[in-house]
């Protein structure tokens, strides 16, 4: 199988948008706010949006499986308050499963979190359950920094998230690293606030004896891990001199998708990130959606790249595009092994 570890719902009808952007609106006023009814999309609006998008690029594409969220964008835990948080996340999340629904041979359900600025991570373990416990979910999206691009929260090493990784760790299921929207405007979003929070997350917990806590927390950094393996030198030189401790032990519970948009960038992952700790990503339809004028492919089509990394054997080929995927993320493992797959 092909899998695609990092796939959002960026297809989404116009309407559930505008209904997020009316919440907002009246997010102190909530006598006057729309009902959730209101939200509603139909079963023949998420055909037509999965149908024409992302259910098309992936049988264009080659691919087979894509673990599916909520539009990270549109997740903007910096908007409203706890209250309108947790109800978007709800809606999000119960959309979300309805596409696996309809679809369940091609994505599998990752719920996004109701995080707020300001409020306590472990806030959102009620709603990470619920999707995981009762509507099976097989994984989530954690933001690190709530106040989208200003960071005024601690680090996700402070123990005020552990109840969150006590949840995950319980739960068995792992978190992708991924912020919201930034409305901080030194900051364009998908350009450096998503890159800048792989990185530092991964600074932080290399500062940090996290992994010594929860031995068995597993975390997905997207985007081929930011600026860390371009810097792996750098990592490795830090590691040693601030915790004694060589680099590669953090790689028992940190992974990295193939979110990479040229040839150069994959083959770089692959070089530096051993193959067991590389999942195949797209983030199609996402962050880069138009064609490379120099090869007239698209820019998310990373399996194309994947494909043409000659360095790669059929072992290493096998892990990236599937065997990793399902070890670290065990309840896929098992929605597809009750699928026959």
């Amino acid at each position: 199988m092909i899998i695609d570890c990092h796939g959002h719902f960026t297809t989404v009808p116009a309407s559930f948008k505008n209904w997020r952007a009316k919440q907002v609106e009246h997010a102190n006023d909530p006598a006057n706010a729309l009902s959730r009814d209101a939200a509603f999309v139909s079963d023949d609006e998420i055909r037509e949006a999965i149908g024409n998008g992302q259910l098309k690029l992936q049988r264009e594409r080659g691919s087979d499986l894509t673990l599916f969220s909520p539009i990270a964008g549109l997740m903007s835990h910096h908007l409203g308050n706890e209250r309108t948080s947790i109800e978007w996340a709800e809606l999000s999340n119960d959309l979300v499963h309805r596409v696996t629904e309809l679809y369940p041979d091609n994505f599998a359900p990752v719920c996004q979190l109701p995080q707020s600025p300001g409020v306590a991570p472990g806030n959102s373990v009620t709603e990470l359950r619920r999707c995981v416990e009762e509507l099976g979910f097989v994984g989530c999206n954690l933001n690190p920094d709530p106040s989208g691009g200003y960071w005024t929260g601690k680090p996700v090493t402070d123990r005020e998230w552990y109840p969150l990784y006590e949840a995950l760790v319980d739960l068995d299921v792992p978190a992708m690293i991924h912020v919201a929207a930034s409305c901080n405007p030194c900051f364009h979003g998908t350009g450096a606030h998503y890159l800048n929070a792989d990185t530092s997350v991964f600074m932080q917990i290399l500062q940090s004896d996290l992994f010594t806590d929860f031995p068995s927390l597993r975390l997905v950094i997207p985007h081929g891990g930011g600026a860390v393996p371009y810097h792996w030198g750098r990592y490795r030189g830090m590691s040693l001199e601030m915790r004694e401790r060589p680099l590669e032990g953090l790689l028992d519970n940190i992974f990295f998708d193939s979110c990479v948009y040229h040839q150069p960038g994959v083959e770089l992952l692959t070089k530096v990130i051993p193959a067991d700790n590389v999942l195949f990503g797209s983030e199609m339809i996402g962050a880069v959606r138009g064609k490379d004028p120099a090869t007239g492919q698209y820019f998310d089509d990373t399996k194309r790249y994947l494909d043409a990394c000659e360095a790669l054997t059929d072992d290493d080929r096998f892990k990236i595009f599937e065997g990793n995927v399902r070890r670290v993320y065990p309840r896929l493992d098992q929605r597809l092994k009750a699928q026959g797959k």
